[in-house]
């Protein structure tokens, strides 16, 4: 294992760190929401309203801006010094809020139509239409701030720094737990507190990236161009990236539509079950992606391909390694966390049981959801924005005609089983795709098998408590540690890796 290989892994422990804290006060915000809202009419409305702006944000942000600007950016950083870096950026930004500004002024003015397009199903009740709209109206400069956010990500985790970013997200749960409270307390509309709250959250995450980038000697105030070569390129590499991305949140918004013809609560069911997917991929997952992303984009600069395709190798062990033991834990308590998690209040016994199915569909694909992110990472940093496109052009087929079929037979969990589906058909060609810049780089299949043995005693260890009822959440930490030492004692490197970060930071 190379010395990039340990660096994306101790980045990935910081990363992992900061966004379980998020993860955790993400779940006290669904579990306050759904005490609130439960899984009714007035939760879809906020579900959908939120979930354009967030869409655009994985769009804009993360989804395309950040994969194509990190590659640019170090190589400007390698080829022309610090100062034309910082040109670049500010460059970037200026583009960024004019466009941004521009979507968010149309939405604002065509809310009513953008909500019966997401959801169609809500066309026969008027006034959840106009409630939506409004919550859209509101939440919606919401993605001006966030993408903004995403940008300094960038700069930050190409300058070696990871911390702040990963932890903008407690600022966004932060405040709509206190939203939510707040409109509780005080008898105000619980959806329109939220909405607000999006958008005060949105600047707080910004304004908590400002002073990391002040120490690393970053200024807005600076040089900037409309006609920047580094934005020109970064342009060019996010045409067939933010196609490649709108193909992916197309694939939500179609599972939102698909939903929303199904019994009233199918889009909370999903929304919660997808929400606890997000708890092991956003801290491990997404965590070993974002660290990969600048190591990986400076060994393509550099032309060091043997590392390149070392650490790639290494950050999808990694990633599968922990991917793997944590589906197979959420496919086996499903219930139980439900019940745990949101099973109080307006959230009934039939919303438990109806979300656990979803988490079911869903927990078989999270190992592939996990997947994509590092190889996505990978082309990128490759500067190939083709195979990202094709693979999510192939998903997207895959998943409306698995969606359309599973619906008529499996409701709601027809729709996560699609997604996991073509989860999978997505990971399957960006492999092969990478297989056509490196070769035969993968070597981590044998390993993969005994992670998967593993994983499945694991889970099937995990299954036969349920009936304790909410009390076999407990015994998690049991089979985390259970597999930890099994993997240790068979000597697997990703085992030795994980606590030797662990004893690290420990040690601090």
């Amino acid at each position: 294992m190379n010395s990039h290989s340990k660096t994306v892994a101790k980045n990935a422990a910081v990363v992992g760190g900061a966004t379980l804290a998020s993860r955790i006060l993400g779940f006290l915000r669904d579990l306050i929401i759904a005490f609130a809202l439960g899984a009714g009419p007035m939760a879809d409305a906020f579900f959908v309203a939120f979930r354009l702006p967030n869409l655009l944000r994985r769009l804009f942000g993360e989804g395309s801006l950040t994969m194509a600007f990190v590659p640019v950016f170090t190589r400007t950083r390698e080829d022309s010094g610090e100062a034309e870096a910082h040109t670049f950026a500010r460059s970037a930004l200026v583009w960024l809020v004019l466009i941004l500004g521009v979507i968010t002024a149309c939405a604002g003015l065509l809310a009513k139509p953008l909500v019966l397009v997401v959801a169609p199903g809500f066309a026969d009740d008027p006034q959840l239409v106009a409630v939506t709209a409004e919550l859209v109206r509101i939440c919606f400069p919401y993605i001006i701030f966030i993408s903004g956010v995403a940008l300094c990500m960038g700069i930050l985790n190409s300058s070696g720094h990871f911390l702040a970013p990963a932890l903008a997200p407690c600022i966004l749960n932060t405040v709509l737990i206190a939203s939510a409270l707040a409109g509780v307390a005080m008898g105000w509309s619980v959806p329109h507190c939220l909405a607000w709250g999006v958008v005060l959250a949105g600047l707080g995450q910004w304004l908590l990236q400002q002073p990391y980038l002040a120490r690393l000697g970053f200024s807005w105030r600076g040089p900037w161009s409309f006609s920047n070569p580094g934005v020109k390129k970064t342009g060019k590499l996010m045409l067939p990236t933010v196609f490649g991305a709108a193909v992916y949140q197309i694939n939500i918004i179609l599972g939102t539509v698909l939903a929303s013809f199904l019994a009233v609560g199918s889009i909370s069911y999903l929304y919660y079950a997808d929400r606890l997917v997000q708890f092991p991929l956003g801290v491990f997952g997404v965590a070993v992606s974002t660290a990969a992303l600048p190591s990986l984009s400076l060994l393509a600069a550099k032309g060091q391909m043997d590392d390149f395709r070392q650490t790639l190798s290494a950050s999808l062990r990694l990633t599968l390694f922990i991917s793997l033991p944590a589906a197979a834990g959420l496919i086996g308590l499903s219930e139980p966390i439900v019940s745990l998690l949101f099973g109080r209040g307006a959230f009934s016994a039939e919303a438990v049981s109806m979300t656990a199915w979803a988490l079911v569909g869903y927990g078989v694909g999270l190992p592939a959801f996990a997947m994509v992110r590092p190889l996505v990472s990978a082309c990128y940093a490759l500067q190939d924005t083709r195979t990202p496109v094709r693979a999510a052009v192939v998903s997207l087929l895959v998943y409306v005609i698995s969606g359309v079929t599973l619906m008529q037979v499996m409701d709601h969990v027809g729709l996560a089983l699609a997604t996991t589906i073509s989860s999978w058909v997505n990971a399957g060609l960006l492999l092969r795709g990478l297989n056509r810049h490196l070769g035969r780089w993968a070597d981590f299949w044998r390993q993969v098998a005994l992670f998967v043995a593993l994983s499945l005693v694991m889970g099937a260890a995990a299954w036969l408590t349920i009936g304790l009822g909410r009390w076999a959440v407990a015994l998690v930490p049991l089979w985390g540690v259970g597999y930890g030492v099994a993997t240790w004692l068979l000597k697997v490197p990703e085992a030795r890796m994980v606590v030797d970060v662990l004893r690290r930071r420990l040690g601090r």
